[in-house]
């Protein structure tokens, strides 16, 4: 949920496409979630909302990761030293972990005593992302080509100490201070998310190498990598054995976490095609949505799960839960347009702009004569 990329330049609009998409899947995961009746969330619709709406965070801290290696690049070309670079890098953290303190704040104050104090402390994923920033801005003092290599190779170590840190005794650490390390089902903990965000970093320094007559190369080893990582993590899952001792595939396993991975280059691979020759410059509520992303996501957490629809929660049928995620997302897109203004923009449909345009110019309604 990093700040848009569209200023970056139009080569890079499959990366707004691409955390659009994550904020659609998200959008309608969480309204399920929220809304559809106990006795139906063992049923296909439900289920498979689930698990599409589970790949939302992993596109939003694989993205906070090329954002952060578009900075790394950006502070070594302008010359600042190792030191700098790295202070530069991990003062984006604090801005993260400000919002991620000021949004469960609002949630806790909003529940108007329904929700306990130590929410306010909840690890979510802006927490993650703060904590990873942290983490991986020592990369920034290596230059951008040797990056690539490192990050990757953090993030298979992040990934694959997470079974590691579960099979540990952490019972004497407090359970607000493991839950920013501990993987849990019900936080996202450094271990195995932060994975994510060495990826991206990789995958975002990568762009900034390539010209833009080799992005097409680039994103067909990007869909070849998916493919391989997807079938092959895939594989090794399935396999009779495992080198670990403690290890759940939907909390900590690196396969999923690479099959993950492997899911978002394909996606990113399929936005690259769209934007690029498909929908070059017209406007896409997707990519709408990818642009205000933080703020998608702050308004409709509350939405849907604060007090707003209360006598709802918990009683839809899913045909009624596709309805209301209809709605929301419809919500929030007019909300993000509000946002950013559209009257100006290439490309929103016409009809709008033409109506927008003939209500300016009719002239104020005079009084009736005597």
């Amino acid at each position: 949920m990093a700040k848009t990329l569209s200023r970056t330049g139009h080569r890079l609009a499959f990366l707004d496409w691409t955390r659009g998409f994550a904020a659609l899947i998200m959008l309608q995961g969480h309204v399920f979630h929220s809304f559809t009746a106990k006795d139906l969330r063992n049923d296909g619709p439900y289920t498979l909302s689930q698990f599409c709406g589970g790949l939302t965070p992993a596109v939003f801290l694989f993205l906070t990761g090329v954002t952060l290696g578009f900075l790394m690049d950006s502070s070594a070309k302008k010359g600042l030293g190792a030191w700098d670079r790295v202070q530069t890098s991990a003062r984006r953290a604090g801005f993260l972990l400000a919002v991620a303190f000021l949004f469960r704040f609002q949630m806790w104050s909003f529940a108007m005593g329904q929700s306990p104090w130590t929410d306010l402390f909840k690890v979510d994923i802006l927490n993650c992302m703060a904590l990873g920033i942290v983490a991986l801005s020592p990369l920034a003092v290596f230059e951008t080509r040797e990056r690539v290599r490192n990050a990757v190779i953090t993030g298979l170590a992040i990934a694959s100490a997470a079974p590691l840190i579960n099979a540990m005794n952490l019972s004497g650490v407090h359970p607000l201070v493991r839950a920013w390390f501990e993987p849990n089902p019900n936080f996202f903990a450094f271990f195995p998310w932060a994975a994510f965000i060495a990826f991206g970093l990789a995958a975002g320094s990568v762009l900034r190498l390539a010209e833009d007559n080799e992005m097409h190369r680039v994103m067909q080893w990007a869909a070849m990598m998916g493919f391989g990582l997807l079938f092959g993590a895939q594989y090794f899952a399935n396999l009779p054995y495992s080198v670990y001792t403690n290890s759940d595939f939907w909390v900590n396993s690196p396969a999923l976490i690479l099959m993950k991975t492997g899911i978002i280059l394909l996606l990113a691979s399929f936005a690259f095609l769209w934007t690029r020759h498909m929908n070059p410059n017209g406007w896409s509520f997707v990519r709408q949505l990818g642009g205000t992303s933080l703020l998608v996501y702050w308004v409709h957490t509350e939405l849907v799960y604060g007090r707003w629809f209360g006598a709802m929660k918990e009683s839809l049928t899913a045909g009624q839960a596709v309805v209301m995620a209809v709605l929301i997302i419809t919500l929030m897109v007019l909300l993000s347009v509000a946002r950013t203004g559209w009257k100006d923009r290439p490309g929103f449909p016409v009809w709008f702009r033409q109506q927008w345009n003939a209500w300016r110019a009719e002239p104020m309604a005079q009084p009736a004569g005597d």
